[in-house]
């Protein structure tokens, strides 16, 4: 079964009290799918509230969010299909930007 991990600064939109609980720290899911969309169906579905984060009202994983699949970056953030293997690792982080 893939693995997903948010990183420390998402882990926040998993729990009602701000995060404050898992704030400090990656969370690691073993989550059911054979591609990116139905793995990261399968998280939404356990936490709502990270859906509007990640994802725009297009569907599309948002600019501010970067998202790996065993280490290599998705560059076309519409691309949601990808596939997976059992042992793939997915990592979602918040993106940095400025200047």
């Amino acid at each position: 079964m893939p693995r997903l991990v948010l990183s420390s600064a998402l882990a926040r939109w998993l729990s009602d009290d701000g995060g404050a609980a898992v704030a400090s720290r990656e969370c690691r899911f073993d989550l059911p799918g054979a591609s990116l969309i139905e793995m990261l169906d399968a998280l939404f579905e356990q936490h709502p509230k990270l859906r509007g984060y990640v994802l725009d009202e297009r569907g599309r994983i948002r600019h501010h969010v970067a998202v790996f699949i065993d280490g290599d970056a998705i560059c076309n953030k519409s691309e949601l299909g990808l596939a997976l293997e059992a042992g793939s690792e997915v990592y979602i982080m918040q993106a940095l930007s400025g200047g």
